[in-house]
């Protein structure tokens, strides 16, 4: 198990089966740059970025739109999950598209990436974070000081990881007492970057605050 050093001073495109299924098309968060990237942006050129989500219940748009901000700048996006196949995504309590795997969890570490994504929807991390081998491979991107970004629900899964003691972030409001539960000092801001412990750590709250989320991920990943 990899531990967490104590904090310091302060691809595979991603193919639907929706609708569209049958024509393969990749999955669009905009088409007007509303990922908050760049056109011609390439800081993530030969950077493999993991995004972590269970099988069902991660928050599509939370999913699609940090990974074609990726990809528009030069990133190699990779979905992991706790199982091979494909993974559902919903829309808050509706069923969205599925998305095919590229690895899974206990197959991968976190020396194969150079940072990571948690997207959110409840029960995505609720499953992630009941998953030993996802929890730990949670917990190697702060052993290894990679950059990790979270959004809306999706810290339960570092608080099961022991990441955020001293940590600032924000999150879903009703993750705060969790989170302060956890050590961690929550705020309530559209994206907030802390660089307190061993890694760069980049929170959002919500849907609306993607493309706040997406400049600072890219940012920080490059």
């Amino acid at each position: 198990m990899e531990e967490i050093p104590q904090g310091g001073a302060g691809g595979v495109p991603l193919h639907h089966e929706g609708a569209e299924a049958e024509e393969g098309r990749r999955p669009a968060a905009s088409t007007d740059r509303e990922d908050g990237t760049e056109k011609d942006m390439a800081s993530l050129r030969n950077k493999t970025i993991a995004f972590l989500v269970a099988p069902e219940g991660a928050e599509q748009v939370e999913l699609t739109s940090p990974w074609e901000a990726v990809k528009a700048a030069g990133g190699a996006p990779r979905l992991v999950s706790t199982k091979a196949g494909k993974v559902r995504a919903f829309h808050h309590l509706t069923p969205g598209d599925s998305f095919p795997v590229d690895a899974v969890v206990a197959d991968v570490s976190a020396a194969d990436f150079d940072a990571l994504v948690l997207p959110g929807g409840v029960a995505n991390p609720d499953h992630l974070r009941m998953d030993p081998r996802a929890v730990d491979f949670v917990r190697g991107f702060f052993s290894r000081a990679k950059p990790v970004a979270v959004i809306c629900h999706g810290p339960w899964t570092l608080v099961e990881a022991g990441a955020l003691r001293g940590r600032t972030l924000t999150s879903w409001p009703s993750l705060r007492t969790d989170l302060a539960n956890a050590g961690a000092h929550w705020v309530d801001s559209e994206v907030y970057v802390d660089r307190s412990g061993p890694n760069t750590l980049v929170s959002s709250r919500k849907p609306g605050d993607l493309p706040a989320f997406n400049r600072a991920l890219v940012e920080q990943f490059g």
